[in-house]
């Protein structure tokens, strides 16, 4: 489990750019949830996710994983963070070599090492074929699955994913969507940080909004898509189907606005035309 407690942060303090950027954060992250974290610009939202992964320094409050201080080198190991356009990270020659990175600077062996590229490659189907292809060469979706195999490569317990798939292309996204769901079946705990609240209703449980530095809402995706003011106040929108839903029941049709999938539409329609011709 992670824990966060009481988290505050500051820029530059004492200077007159100073800068509030968290305040008095509190949750917390159970093994196998899936956790998206929502917000507008400027809301706190890489702030918080860089102190869980223990690239910030805590200046009040405290982060845990597994009862271990995030300070700790052992429980900072447990967390790995794939940042927005993680592609641009690359810099080895090689696919292999970029992936290897990671696990080599662990001290592992050559036969590990090379256990987990082929593992991590396997899991983001990348072809085998790619190992010795210079990362640069890649399409946008492939870059962006060896950075994600990078990280998978260090076998991390807990994944915090930023804005995955920002900038990819529709087939793109729901290819790397569908890796992301496979990873978390696979065991792994996720924290989803996304503007997209189609891809929050899809794929997390759990889901906290944050705005200007403090936590707004923390529930279920469907209760929150059904609380306009929260959203409103966030600088969000519900997912476009919950939206046409919702523009149905204000022409006057009885449908549930806590829509949020397009299964869920379907079904709601089908039932509102059976009602009404056995009314008709």
């Amino acid at each position: 489990m992670i824990e966060i407690k009481n988290v505050s942060y500051t820029y530059m303090k004492k200077t007159p750019f100073e800068k509030t950027a968290l305040q008095e954060i509190s949750f917390s992250v159970k093994e196998g949830d899936f956790l998206a974290i929502a917000g507008h610009t400027g809301s706190g939202k890489s702030t918080l996710i860089q102190i869980i992964a223990g690239l910030i320094d805590l200046e009040i409050g405290a982060v845990e994983i597994d009862g271990e201080s995030v300070k700790n080198k052992s429980a900072r190991q447990k967390v790995g963070i794939v940042f927005q356009y993680p592609e641009y990270q690359l810099f080895e020659e090689t696919v292999e070599k970029d992936i290897a990175f990671g696990p080599r600077n662990f001290g592992l062996s050559e036969s590990e090492i090379s256990a987990r590229v082929d593992e991590a490659m396997k899991f983001v189907d990348l072809d085998a074929n790619l190992k010795n292809v210079s990362p640069f060469e890649l399409s946008g979706g492939q870059k962006r699955r060896v950075a994600i195999a990078g990280i998978l490569a260090l076998k991390p317990k807990y994944l915090i994913l930023d804005e995955p798939t920002a900038g990819l292309d529709p087939k793109a996204k729901k290819n790397l969507l569908s890796e992301i769901k496979k990873l978390h079946r696979s065991g792994v705990t996720i924290i989803f940080v996304s503007h997209a609240m189609e891809d929050i209703a899809a794929l997390a449980n759990r889901v906290i909004v944050l705005a200007q530095g403090k936590i707004l809402f923390e529930g279920t995706p469907r209760k929150l898509f059904g609380q306009a003011e929260i959203l409103e106040r966030a600088g969000l929108l519900p997912p476009p189907i919950t939206q046409v839903m919702q523009e149905f029941r204000r022409a006057g049709f009885p449908v549930s606005t806590e829509i949020i999938t397009l299964d869920e539409a379907e079904k709601e329609i089908l039932r509102l035309n059976f009602k009404t011709a056995k009314t008709g």
